[in-house]
Parts: C-alpha cells; structure tokens; sequence
C-alpha cells in the first residue's frame, strides 16, 4: 500500500476546506487544489512512507511496471500513471472550460485528452439544505451551433446554455472530453481524472488578476473541442446501500465505485490486472493487504499495486474505488 504527500495548490479562487479534511496542520491562505495521485510531469506527487519514501509516482511505475500498474496498463501507458487523483475547493466560481477527447487533443498536438468525473464532498453550505447550495456546472442545455457558440462568447452570454445543478453531497457527474463544465464557489468536489493537465478556458466573467489584466482564454481550441449533444440530466443516479459496491462509472479511461460500510469486508482484486485506488470520503476505518495495516480515514488516498490479491476494509467508513 501506498500514500503519497499531497501536492497543495493554491490559487485565486481556492477556499480553507482542504486542510482540515486533509488533516494537515499548516497555514494557507488558500489551498485550491490537493493533488493526492499525481504523474503529470512537473507535478509529480512523491511517496509519503516506507521502503519508497521519497520516490515519485513515475520513478516507481518505472521500477515496478506492471507490478505495480498491471502488465496490460503498462503495456498500454508505458511509464506515465494513468489518473490524477485531486480534491478541489472553490471559494470563487472556477471559468467556464472544457477538455479535449484523446482524438481531438492528437489533432491539436497533444500526448492523450482529458475525461474526468466529480464526487461532490460534503461543505458547510451542503451540510443544511436550508442554507444555500453551491452549484456545478456540466453539459449543454440548450443545443447550439458552432457559430453560436462564438457569438455566445464574445457577447458573454455561454453561461445561459449550460446546464447547473446544486452540488449536493454524494452527488456525481461523469465529464468527457468535449463537455462544457465549470465548478462553482463553494463547491467542494473530489476528482478522477486522465493523467493530463489540458484546459481551455472558454469564459472567465470578465475577470481580471491582481495586474488588472483578463485571463487568457481557449477560445479556438474550445472550439475545436467540444460535443455540442444534449442529455436531458449529466449527474449519475445511483442508489447506495450498506456494505455493498456500487459501480459510478465505467469507461474506456477508468472505473469507479463507491462503498458505505458499517461492517467488516473484504474486497477481491486477484482476477484484477490493475492497480487500485481508495478514498475515503467520510468515517473513519482501517486496511489490511499483504500483512500490512493501515488507518483509512477522511481524506486519505491509498494506492494498491497490481500484485495486491484481496484488502480487508474494518470500521464506518465511506469510500470510492478507482482503478483502469
């Protein structure tokens, strides 16, 4: 089992949510972003612990391969890991954005595209359904044309066809390359991800940096990017019962579930050739794999290699399983 030391990044719009849920005792202004798995160079996260401490993520997917990520994912991803593994807080709206699919991303000069999903994490203004809810921002509402989309733009009105939802804990929503998003002030979400740091910005509310100057926006590559279709609802439904799995999402780039557990379980990985990754998202537990044990609690990411057969799950804690 692996931990990493989470890489904090603090932005303009970040909020003071991540310490605390982290367990971190430092002092931030603002922490927007907690890489908690990351390859992506330049923001590699490092071993926290044990034989490895130190090491990066891809110095040890290149000692281990397949040991560690499975034959098959190492054959298929050489030695970048797969997924970026972050919890995102927004004190401030995050621009309306959107990622490339692997096919456009290969047109545009880029190793692969970006699909992502968002587990929405409970926050004060969730906590009382009284109070009022942050919001999320995922998908079309509206069908409109490339040429409207560019007028859109320029006369600040994109915002009016995206579709919002209240960010209610415990709620999903699976993002594709090519889907417009935003993630709104208050929001506090956990994220998987391809391993790619590719965004364009499509519109940032006309704000400026501390230089009085506006963002840079994508508005070309944006273009070039997204998928125009409409759903009549972009969150996942699901039904969560004790002490059992729930599949989220399955695609091409990886699966999740989610498990709330108040008893003893034993998860089987020995028919699995991939690593796996838990997070837990509420309580507070404990992991037993390869004779070693662990506290798994809020906040906490592990990393199971591949060679991992089975992990014993003790205690009231709710988590997502993520794996390629």
């Amino acid at each position: 089992m692996y931990r990493f030391k989470p890489l904090l990044k603090q932005t303009l719009w970040g909020g003071n949510k991540i310490i605390p849920f982290k367990h971190l005792d430092i002092q931030m202004e603002s922490v927007g972003e907690s890489w908690e798995i990351s390859g992506v160079e330049g923001s590699e996260t490092f071993v926290a612990e044990g034989a490895h401490k130190g090491k990066s993520l891809n110095a040890l997917v290149r000692e281990l391969k397949g040991k560690l990520v499975g034959e098959e994912n190492y054959e298929r991803f050489g030695d970048e890991f797969p997924l970026l593994i972050k919890f995102i807080d927004a004190q401030k709206d995050l621009s309306i954005q959107v990622h490339p699919d692997d096919e456009t991303a290969l047109r545009q000069g880029k190793p692969h595209g970006k699909t992502e999903m968002w587990y929405c994490l409970s926050s004060q203004e969730t906590g009382n359904r009284s109070q009022k809810v942050p919001v999320l921002y995922n998908g079309l509402k509206k069908q409109i044309t490339p040429e409207e989309y560019k007028t859109m733009v320029e006369n600040d009105t994109i915002t009016d066809v995206v579709a919002s939802y209240e960010a209610y804990e415990g709620e999903v929503f699976f993002i594709p390359g090519g889907r417009i998003h935003a993630i709104g002030a208050g929001c506090f979400v956990l994220e998987i991800q391809q391993t790619s740091d590719i965004t364009y910005r499509i519109y940032d509310y006309k704000r400026k940096d501390k230089d009085g100057n506006y963002r840079v926006l994508h508005t070309k590559e944006a273009a070039e990017s997204i998928d125009y279709t409409i759903h009549d609802d972009y969150r996942t439904d699901y039904r969560l019962p004790k002490n059992e799995s729930v599949q989220l999402i399955q695609c091409p780039y990886f699966t999740t579930a989610i498990y709330d557990l108040t008893e003893p379980m034993t998860l089987d990985y020995s028919e699995l050739d991939s690593f796996v990754i838990l997070i837990a998202v509420k309580g507070e537990g404990t992991l037993t794999a390869d004779g070693e044990e662990t506290t798994f609690r809020m906040g906490d990411t592990i990393l199971l290699p591949a060679t991992t057969q089975e992990v014993k799950v003790e205690g009231e804690v709710k988590f997502l399983e993520t794996y390629v």
